[in-house]
């Protein structure tokens, strides 16, 4: 019987510790992608709902209303994971209209993380 070297043992070690590195690199980001921020704080004066297209995760949306006295312009931001973040229209919106901005991911990426509306 071959008595293992103090290079074998090393060799082992590194490789289980290179496979336990590999393991937690590809499960992070997969977990990453499932979570999807809160929406950031909406301007004052507009009253707004986000979310996702029905059947398509990489489609956003902001549905808006202007509450104030004065002529407003917004957009739907998508925080977009692996693909660049992407803006929808601009849309005015003047007192007590209506109006909905979209945008959509790129379909290579991770889908939609955040949702935010600029003005």
């Amino acid at each position: 019987m071959k008595k293992p070297s103090m290079g074998n043992a090393v060799r082992a070690l590194v490789r289980g510790a290179a496979v336990t590195g590999l393991t937690v690199a590809l499960t992070v980001p997969a977990t990453a992608a499932v979570a999807v921020a809160p929406a950031a704080a909406i301007p004052p004066g507009l009253s707004c709902d986000t979310g996702k297209h029905a059947i398509d995760d990489y489609t956003g949306y902001a549905l808006c209303r202007n509450n104030g006295s004065a002529t407003q312009v917004f957009w739907v931001h998508l925080v977009c994971g692996w693909s660049p973040d992407v803006d929808g229209e601009h849309v005015t919106l003047r007192p007590g209209e209506s109006g909905q901005s979209t945008a959509h991911c790129a379909g290579l990426g991770t889908g939609i993380g955040e949702i935010h509306v600029r003005p």
